[in-house]
């Protein structure tokens, strides 16, 4: 079942264009990597889907429902239906580890507080994180920081889990325990869009990998400027075995 439908969206930040006519169809329980050099809007992309940034143009649904995101308000489908694990984790300091989950469950879903401890301690069990859940994000090492930031993000049971860099600064066993668990989210049903520089994460991880590259466009303005264009370039399959260059524009 189609979960995430993508057309033709186009960002820009002043007049550096970030993404030019991207397009993407995700299925339940499909694992897409997004790669690239950094400038490319990979991360910009997730903060369209997520509802932190308005699209210029093009359309995003999810589950046939079109995110529409008015003025400065993020859209109530993009709240409820996509979670996004933050590179640098983006935990609140002054709260500890239990209402860093709790508070979307409360403040979004509207679900008392007995109810979200419930459901995050639940939650806390299953990432072995249970006995930390009054602690405060300086006292988590960079591991369990991201494990809360999943937690928070699955919290409110989103149909899409976006996650951006999430194999950065681990070492390699918390690598294979965050594969594990994006693994397992698919496996429930969870389409899930990784952007990493990590390539063989990627390859070993994903149903489908695209790359975003720079497209360099030069010419005279006025005095002399210099226009970047970026370009949707295509993606590959790596699953089944044979890889499939997939041309998309």
């Amino acid at each position: 079942m189609k979960v995430l439908e993508i057309k033709n969206i186009n960002k820009s930040f002043n007049e550096r264009k970030i993404l030019s006519n991207f397009s993407l169809n995700m299925e339940e329980g499909e694992i897409v990597s997004i790669i690239g050099p950094s400038g490319v809007g990979k991360s910009t992309l997730l903060r369209c889907i997520n509802g932190l940034e308005r699209i210029d143009s093009g359309e995003i649904l999810i589950n046939n429902k079109s995110l529409k995101r008015k003025k400065d308000k993020i859209s109530k489908e993009a709240n409820l239906e996509v979670g996004l694990v933050f590179q640098d984790y983006n935990l609140f300091p002054q709260y500890s580890v239990i209402k860093n989950i709790t508070l979307p469950l409360t403040a979004v879903l509207k679900i008392k507080k007995e109810e979200a401890t419930k459901q995050a301690e639940e939650l806390l069990k299953k990432m072995n994180l249970l006995e930390k859940r009054y602690s405060y994000p300086y006292e988590l090492s960079g591991g369990e920081k991201q494990r809360v930031a999943i937690v928070r993000a699955i919290a409110t049971n989103p149909k899409i889990i976006c996650f951006d860099e999430p194999t950065s600064a681990l070492d390699p066993k918390l690598v294979m325990q965050v594969s594990k668990t994006i693994k397992d989210l698919a496996n429930i049903g969870k389409a899930i869009i990784i952007v990493t520089h990590d390539i063989s994460f990627a390859e070993q991880i994903s149903d489908r990998i695209i790359e975003v590259k720079l497209e360099f466009v030069k010419w005279m303005w006025e005095v002399r400027s210099v226009m970047w264009k970026v370009g949707f370039v295509g993606a590959y399959w790596v699953r089944p075995k044979k890889n499939l260059l997939q041309t998309l524009q």
